[in-house]
């Protein structure tokens, strides 16, 4: 889905030829379709799966497809501004709504036995774990946008097909990689702690910030300072309204689970004293 969400613009299309604006919405279509089969599966099997997350699902794949398709699209090659709500779009806002969707978790209910098995053994398996883990999807999301605005990625991206193609697919994969590690509904094995989790999130958020700031004061190449400022205040607060947002849901997280875990530590307590009566 990553690959095909991220090829438009990137080559004038042939005569003849499929224009590749069509075949990433084909193929965003395929996903929103593919979802809506897992929740009807799911559903004629006896386990009704929420409707919200459909409605999260969707908004995610819209997000992202409209971040790459279309007038935004089109305009963030010229514009700085367009492209930081490219950016937000596709990097930040497209995976939380993803994450929140629990895609994996709804694939291990309704597919077959034998896929369902292979896709719990890549879950547990180590390299799996290792983009999984928060520090290491910090240095993988965080990280990564350093290299872009400070490198000539930046200005690449905007002339050469294939590394505007590679930049759009890390900014999601990235970004989803970090959403899940820290507010992630679907299984994760060996997940990490809540205190470590925090703190990946701290310094991806401290991370955000700063950069936003440097490129307020140094422009990348090629951007007037006026359309830096701009960008640069729409990653600032934007930016920081969508992490506010995905802190919120990891605390509220992390109370419910500290609330399972004193009841679980409760319960035996609860039983002596009733059997004593």
């Amino acid at each position: 889905m990553i690959g095909a969400l991220l090829t438009p613009h990137l080559a004038p299309h042939a005569h003849g030829a499929v224009p590749l604006e069509f075949i990433a919405m084909m193929f965003a279509g395929l996903a929103i379709i593919a979802y809506a089969g897992g929740m009807v599966a799911s559903r004629r099997a006896g386990r009704p799966w929420p409707f919200h997350r459909g409605v999260l699902w969707i908004a995610g794949v819209v997000a992202a497809t409209v971040s790459v398709v279309g007038p935004l699209a089109a305009v963030a090659h010229d514009s700085f501004v367009a492209h930081m709500w490219s950016h937000l779009l596709i990097g930040m806002l497209a995976p939380v709504l993803l994450v929140l969707a629990a895609p994996v978790t709804l694939a291990l209910r309704t597919l077959d036995v034998v896929p369902a098995r292979r896709l719990a053994r890549l879950l547990k398996s180590r390299p799996a774990r290792f983009v999984a883990h928060p520090i290491t999807a910090t240095v993988l999301s965080a990280g990564g946008l350093w290299l872009i605005y400070l490198t000539p990625t930046f200005g690449s991206m905007q002339s050469n097909p294939l590394v505007h193609l590679l930049v759009h697919a890390h900014v999601l994969a990235a970004g989803y990689l970090f959403t899940t590690a820290v507010i992630g509904l679907d299984p994760r094995p060996h997940p990490a702690t809540k205190w470590l989790t925090a703190a990946a999130l701290v310094l991806a958020v401290a991370s955000h910030a700063v950069l936003a700031k440097y490129l307020y004061a140094h422009p990348p190449a090629g951007v007037a300072a006026s359309e830096a400022h701009e960008g640069a205040r729409l990653m600032y607060y934007l930016g920081g309204w969508i992490e506010a947002a995905v802190i919120v849901i990891f605390c509220a997280q992390w109370y419910r689970a500290a609330g399972r875990s004193l009841s679980r530590a409760g319960a035996p307590r609860g039983d002596r004293l009733t059997r004593s009566r």
